[in-house]
């Protein structure tokens, strides 16, 4: 498949967008872009985890906190698949999301176009534990050809890392991908 090859084709970094860089607890606060006053920098507790962590990592709040009906999923899958699922991103406090939007306010130039990659805390499926950013590219290409099989589906065409529960796939196939988030009736609560 097409879809797959391609993302067999990208590289073996972390799978997120440039509006999602790597964070550690040591990171301080991005420039107050949304006209919020700076924050403390968030940590392991808000949701940042560490390169390499696992579906299987019950110590890190952003894996332990993931709807368990979705973290259930990811693990019987990476076990079908036969290999290991890396989280990128899972759960996310609501001020790690506003931090995330805040840089990709400021690295996109305006709201409008950081919306097509990070949504609100009010709206992020992260925040509500229902969605997880996957690698490696091997993980992700194989979630694109066999995730429908455990109701996980690539909700976002322009984030092949991005999967969330949708149990109804299942014997069926996913449903329509948005092109982004900003396509998302979700994201305009």
């Amino acid at each position: 498949m097409v879809v797959a090859a391609a993302a067999v084709a990208l590289t073996d970094q972390a799978p997120a967008p440039p509006t999602r860089p790597a964070l550690s607890a040591a990171a301080g606060s991005p420039p107050d872009v949304l006209g919020r006053e700076d924050r403390a920098p968030v940590g392991e507790a808000d949701g940042v985890l560490p390169a390499g962590a696992t579906v299987s990592d019950d110590d890190l709040p952003g894996v332990a906190h993931l709807d368990p009906a979705l973290l259930g999923a990811l693990r019987r899958a990476a076990a079908d698949a036969g290999m290991e699922f890396r989280v990128t991103s899972g759960w996310r406090s609501p001020e790690y999301q506003e931090q995330l939007l805040r840089e990709a306010v400021a690295e996109h130039g305006s709201e409008e176009e950081a919306a097509r990659w990070v949504a609100t805390a009010e709206t992020s499926a992260h925040v509500s534990g229902d969605a997880v950013d996957i690698g490696p590219a091997e993980a992700t290409a194989w979630l694109s050809e066999n995730g429908a099989e455990h109701g996980l589906c690539q909700v976002y065409a322009n984030e092949p890392w991005h999967y969330e529960l949708r149990p109804e796939a299942i014997g069926d196939h996913c449903p329509r991908m948005y092109d982004d988030p900003t396509q998302d009736p979700r994201t305009h609560r």
